[in-house]
């Protein structure tokens, strides 16, 4: 039976390891090429998260940049709120008879009849110089009428 050498069962063998050494192959292909992770679904999913980031990247820093102005706005009203307080007061003050009398004492040097009146001065300016040419050591009404006068003796 040398006709009958490959028998149905050694055919059968054969067919059977040359399958298996070709499933054998496959896998190992498959191990040593690993697949892309990134899938159509995971792409789509980055596109759109991509998409809403830009679409709501400048509403979002409008948002901040309004919510900034109204803090200062809210600041600044405040602010405003304080300096109107102040003046209310000062205003108040200012009705008071003897708040006047004290600045009129203070900043224009008015006295009440038959006190006296001094000047002090405290050794800054200076000696060399006439005390009529020297404006600024002067009160403000002096210098007033020292203009008026001179402006007499022009005509």
């Amino acid at each position: 039976m040398p006709a009958d050498r490959f028998s149905t069962a050694t055919r059968l063998r054969a067919l059977g390891t040359q399958a298996a050494e070709r499933v054998y192959r496959a896998q190992t292909r498959r191990v040593r090429a690993p697949r892309s992770r990134l899938t159509g679904r995971a792409a789509l999913l980055a596109l759109v998260v991509c998409s809403l980031v830009v679409a709501l990247a400048y509403p979002m820093r409008q948002y901040v940049s309004q919510r900034s102005d109204i803090a200062d706005q809210r600041r600044q009203a405040e602010q405003a709120r304080e300096q109107v307080r102040k003046l209310r007061e000062e205003k108040a003050r200012w009705r008071d008879p003897a708040y006047v009398e004290q600045q009129a004492r203070r900043h224009l040097h008015f006295v009440r009849p038959g006190e006296l009146g001094y000047i002090v001065r405290d050794g800054t300016a200076d000696p060399t110089r006439p005390a009529d040419r020297r404006p600024a050591d002067r009160p403000w009404y002096q210098n007033l009428w020292d203009g008026v006068d001179r402006a007499d003796q022009g005509d």
